[in-house]
């Protein structure tokens, strides 16, 4: 498909899109002010699905205030502003945050993957304290950009994995840092997601909806035709213009724990099994195997294999469990010296299994209370965490200092699905990999809109 349109860097994208400095001045006093009054005004971009979850949790802190919804899709809009009478509706967030610059204190950022950067990095040029759903960004590029952003100006953030934030994950980061298996060697971890497309791009075009605005939709992404039922709402993941693939998706998740609880930084080399880059779509078959440097809860080196689509994960004495049980539709496996971790994704206690057999062992020591099995409220958490700190009243687990390094790991393996069978070398100081023509894909232009 032919693509004419006109491109313009990130930074530009910035000036052209954020008011004046005088305007950003004001922006700290304004959170000053929320903390004195006890209360945090939010604007929220992004409205269907994960997005109507991020604002329901969000405004069921007894704190907040929505002041204002931002959706490209009115019906969205429009259903949405019955929940919130006295919110302020847009479908152009640039246009939101312009307008109400002085009368909101935190920005909630739901939309497809690809307008996750620029909508916050536009938030964060005006000071804004930002939560952002996962992947943080779309590009490795972005994910840096964030993390430094947040971390010159000191802003409060956090990435929406709620997960991260739940009882049984908490106690598997708990186990696995106490010593119960030893330093780990490998890592194994799947979900038989397909957000993935083998298929061929689609040809021609068909007529845009009259409730959707398919120019805001496509935002900083290349122009394309709209094709119905191939992007909004709910199919963008595959294709690799908006989405991240599985790995982008589930993998966050599942990602997350080991991650942190190995207090791992990037991988020196990702390798990715699946067929044949399209240049459209994302493989529906992937596994990628990462290789990461040494931490204190690792052996020398650190292996980890990802396995997703129809039939993940691939046999593996690995994964073999005790009593001939079956493994949970998702999940990771921890490999230690002195045994295995079986953490499920989700709701699930972690199992531990030495010598081939299930072995108890005792939370006492961890103070964590007993197993608490409530998907709406230990997902609450997460959200009033970011509530909180931005009023002063604590911080974040999952801050962009942490999110981007996760969500930089994760890009790095779908740019690898470009380069099929072969191992790319990620340098992580110079942010380059030894293989040059892998490198065009760290970052993208932004389009004009």
């Amino acid at each position: 498909m032919k693509k004419n349109f006109q491109v313009i860097d990130r930074r530009d994208f910035l000036k052209k899109s954020a008011l004046g400095a005088a305007g950003l001045a004001l922006a700290p006093s304004i959170l000053a002010q929320a903390k004195a009054a006890g209360r945090l005004r939010t604007v929220h971009i992004g409205l269907g699905g994960m997005g109507r979850a991020d604002l329901e949790a969000i405004a069921s802190h007894p704190e907040v205030e929505v002041v204002g919804l931002c959706d490209v899709d009115s019906n969205m809009l429009t259903q949405t502003k019955a929940l919130y009478p006295k919110a302020k509706t847009y479908a152009d967030y640039r246009q939101m945050l312009k307008e109400l610059e002085n009368e909101f204190d935190a920005v909630v950022v739901s939309t497809p993957d690809h307008s996750h950067a620029p909508a916050s990095l536009m938030a964060m040029e005006m000071n804004k304290p930002v939560y952002c759903q996962k992947p943080l960004t779309h590009h490795v590029t972005e994910a840096r950009a964030m993390k430094k952003m947040a971390e010159e100006k000191n802003l409060v953030t956090q990435m929406g994995i709620q997960v991260h934030s739940f009882y049984d994950y908490e106690l598997a980061t708990l186990l696995i840092q106490s010593g119960t298996i030893g330093k780990v060697h490998t890592v194994r971890a799947w979900s038989p997601k397909n957000w993935g497309f083998d298929g061929p791009e689609p040809v021609g075009a068909d007529p845009v909806p009259d409730h959707l605005d398919w120019n805001l939709w496509l935002g900083t992404a290349p122009k394309r035709s709209y094709k119905e039922g191939l992007y909004h709402p709910g199919n963008w993941r595959k294709i690799m213009d908006f989405g991240c693939g599985t790995l982008g998706d589930m993998g966050v998740h599942i990602f997350d724990t080991p991650y942190n609880a190995l207090q791992l930084d990037v991988p020196r080399t990702i390798h990715n099994d699946c067929r044949k880059p399209t240049g459209f779509g994302f493989p529906e078959n992937n596994i990628v195997t990462y290789e990461f440097p040494a931490t204190p809860y690792t052996a020398e080196s650190l292996k980890w294999v990802w396995y997703d689509g129809s039939g993940a994960p691939a046999a593996h004495e690995d994964l073999q469990l005790p009593n001939g049980d079956t493994l949970p539709e998702q999940g990771a496996m921890f490999m230690g010296e002195k045994g295995r971790l079986l953490l499920p994704h989700f709701m699930e206690l972690p199992r531990l299994i030495v010598d081939g057999k299930y072995q108890k062992f005792d939370v006492a020591p961890f103070n964590l209370g007993a197993p608490v099995k409530d998907y709406e409220g230990e997902s609450k958490k997460h959200y009033h965490q970011f509530v909180d700190a931005c009023l002063g009243k604590g911080k974040c687990s999952a801050p962009f200092e942490y999110s981007a390094r996760l969500t930089e790991t994760i890009l790095l393996g779908v740019i690898a699905g470009r380069f099929p069978n072969k191992t790319l070398h990620w340098n992580s100081k110079k942010a380059r990999f030894s293989e040059r023509k892998a490198n065009k894909f760290l970052g993208g232009k932004y389009r004009k809109f």
